[in-house]
Formats: structure tokens, sequence, C-alpha cells
């Protein structure tokens, strides 16, 4: 039946703008590589409730599902903190001529770039196989992680808060938010899931807060307000560990 293909079928359209993502990153057109992250989470979203609601459940369905989320939220970021990296010691008008000199600390500095795609497949061959992530997950997510990148990349280019726009241009800052998210990826800490079963407010509780706190945060703080939603989802999950 066609309706066991709808799920796959959402999962390829996260591939594909994934793809796109990748592709704009590495031409530095930033905020269109982000939009595209942006899409591919939507789509992650979907295929997820397409499959519950359709009840298309598949071992094939699961696999591509982490392979879409390799490229959208493991690759594209990457590629989006490599722009970064390159912007925050050359800035923002990279020339071709600046690589040719690099040094064995900025080309080390750069690389480390890719330990979010790293971690991020770490995290997704963990996920797959820990039946403790059923209902919750263990480790900062990937489309979160890649939606913080994003949300900083969004800064870069458009920020207006010139002390933050500057701090975070700072090729340190850069690196301990590489390492910081990529150790929270493949970390113990537990976080609660995104992904709605259904609409109920009384078992969905902490995630319409947590959506209603994320939209006043992104209507008075734009682009910053993105990064502080991730914050939030963060914070929020260690309140409820320690609650319990």
């Amino acid at each position: 039946m066609i309706r066991k293909h709808i799920p796959n079928f959402i999962t390829c359209l996260n591939i594909i703008s994934g793809s796109i993502a990748v592709m704009m990153a590495i031409k530095g057109e930033l905020t269109v590589s982000v939009i595209f992250i942006f899409a591919a989470a939507i789509f992650d979203f979907f295929d997820g409730m397409a499959a519950h609601i359709l009840k298309a459940y598949s071992p094939i369905g699961k696999d591509l599902d982490s392979l879409a989320d390799m490229i959208s939220f493991g690759l594209a970021p990457g590629m989006l903190m490599v722009v970064m990296m390159e912007y925050s010691l050359f800035g923002i008008n990279v020339q071709a001529e600046h690589f040719a000199s690099l040094s064995l600390w900025e080309i080390t500095f750069i690389l480390s770039a890719l330990l979010i795609p790293v971690f991020s497949a770490l995290r997704l061959a963990k996920f797959n196989i820990d039946t403790r992530q059923s209902t919750s997950f263990i480790g900062l997510p990937t489309p979160a992680n890649a939606i913080f990148i994003g949300a900083l990349a969004l800064i870069t280019e458009h920020g207006r808060n010139e002390p933050i726009d500057t701090l975070l241009l700072q090729p340190w800052i850069l690196l301990v938010i590489t390492i910081g998210m990529s150790l929270l990826l493949v970390s113990e800490l537990p976080l609660f899931s995104l992904k709605f079963r259904n609409f109920s407010w009384k078992e969905n509780q902490i995630r319409f807060i947590f959506l209603g706190i994320s939209a006043a945060l992104i209507l008075t703080l734009n682009i910053y307000g993105i990064a502080a939603a991730i914050l939030i989802f963060i914070l929020i999950s260690l309140l409820l560990k320690l609650k319990k």
C-alpha cells in the first residue's frame, strides 16, 4: 500500500534538504544552509508522526531516518562550523589565498569542526541500539544541536548585538562550543523528547510549555532566541532530572 511508504518519502525530503544545506554551507551561503536545516527538522518531525498515525513502522524506516539525520543534523552543521571557524580566522570576506598560509594550529582548529559529524554519527548509532530512548532522549538530539549551530550561523551573518556577535566569532569560543556540544551528543544526560505522538495536554505538557517559551524567546530576541531556546531545552531537562 502507498501509505506505508509515506513516512519514508518524508524522510527522503529530509535527506534532500540536508544535502542542499551541506552544499550551501560549502559555498558560504550560511542563511540558505540554515533554512534547509530547519526544513529538514520539520520533515524529521513529521516522518515519525506519520509513521505513528499510519502505523507504518519498518526496520528500513528507522535506519533511513538515522542516515537522513546524519546528513541534515551531522554533516550540515559541521560544514557550517567549518565556515564560521574560517570567518573567525580571516573575517567574513575569506579569500582562497588565506588557506595557502595556514599554520598547523589553524588547520587543526578548522578541522576540529568535524567533531560535530563524528559525534553525531556516534550519537545516532547509540540511539539505534539504546532501548532506554523509546520515549525520551539520553544525550542531546542531533536536530537540537544542528538548530543551535544554525542559529549561531545566522547570528554570524545577521547579528546586530555587537558584543555577542564579536564574542561568537572568537576562535576559542567556537572551539569550546564545538567540543561542548559534541560531548553533549553522547552524554548520559536525559532530555525530554520533542516528538508528539498526539496533541493531548496531559501527555505533552512539558513540550507545550517549552514551545511556548521558545516562541516567546524568538519573538523577543529574534535569531538570538533560537539559540536561547536550545539552551532552555537543556536547562528544562536538567531541572526535570533534579526533580526526580
